[in-house]
């Protein structure tokens, strides 16, 4: 399975200018905790909400502060057709949460998260657990004569 069909798709996005208070109201209205930062066409950085706490609200930068003031310029990501398993090993590896997801172009297409990860595992595992239940028809474990 390929992170395409994982990810989550419509990924706000966030300007280097804009405030902090502005990110915040975009994770926020998202529900989320991250948010890639982007000049024009082009990803230039991350800011999650502990970026907002640890580097601009712990050292007296308020509300009005830019989103370049507290982003990881740092940017990690996969791309749309990486194998789920591959992205899963990489993000443990580098000790992620979220990555971006790019196409083949470098455009963002989306974000990944371990929540992502996890409820595509919670449906296997569903779906195998019904897959493996006990039933009394085809098991070889019993005797039925």
């Amino acid at each position: 399975m390929k992170i395409r069909d994982v990810m989550t798709r419509d990924a706000k996005l966030a300007n280097p200018d804009d405030t902090l208070q502005h990110a915040a109201k975009l994770m926020e209205d998202c529900d989320c905790g991250v948010l890639p930062v982007a000049e024009g066409d082009r990803l230039i950085g991350m800011i999650t909400d502990r970026d907002i706490a640890v580097r601009a609200v712990a050292h007296g930068k308020g509300p009005k502060a830019k989103v370049r003031d507290a982003m990881s310029q740092e940017v990690k990501y996969c791309f749309d057709d990486e194998d789920i398993s591959h992205v899963c090993k990489n993000m443990s590896e580098i000790q992620v949460r979220r990555l971006p997801v790019m196409d083949r172009s470098k455009r963002l297409v989306g974000i990944v998260s371990l929540g992502d990860l996890a409820r595509k595992e919670a449906e296997s595992a569903k779906a195998l657990h019904g897959i493996a239940r006990r039933s009394g028809q085809h098991n070889q474990s019993r005797a039925t004569h």
